[in-house]
């Protein structure tokens, strides 16, 4: 499971496509997610770790940086999740799962169906 910080840092990643550290603090901040630099960095770097992101060298002004994107391994953690949840709870963690999805505005509830791909 993803802290968090490390869901918001997805999150801004995920709308950027492609981005250094730089970039994605800069996003965070302007949905009010104030961090430094290097705690965006470093969770960067635990997320390149864990295999939710991949990234590459750029050549920059300064030397080289990182450039991160998002790994193609969200579809596969949200059923594993789901999994998850059918497995810990049986029937009655299904029964809430499906009332929380129900509490999910229109857009919300597409966007999961989006990347759960069951569009």
């Amino acid at each position: 499971m993803l802290g968090p910080l490390e869901s918001e840092v997805m999150t801004s990643l995920r709308r950027l496509g492609e981005a250094p550290a730089r970039d994605v603090r800069s996003a965070l901040a302007g949905r009010g997610i104030r961090v430094a630099y290097t705690t965006v960095a470093t969770i960067l770097g635990r997320l390149h770790e864990k295999g939710f992101v991949q990234r590459r060298r750029q050549t920059c002004r300064g030397g080289e940086r990182y450039v991160y994107r998002s790994a193609d391994v969200e579809q596969k953690y949200l059923i594993n999740l789901l999994r998850g949840v059918v497995t810990m709870f049986g029937p009655a963690g299904v029964v809430h799962l499906n009332e929380e999805i129900a509490k999910l505005d229109p857009s919300q509830e597409e966007q999961l169906r989006r990347r759960l791909d069951l569009e």
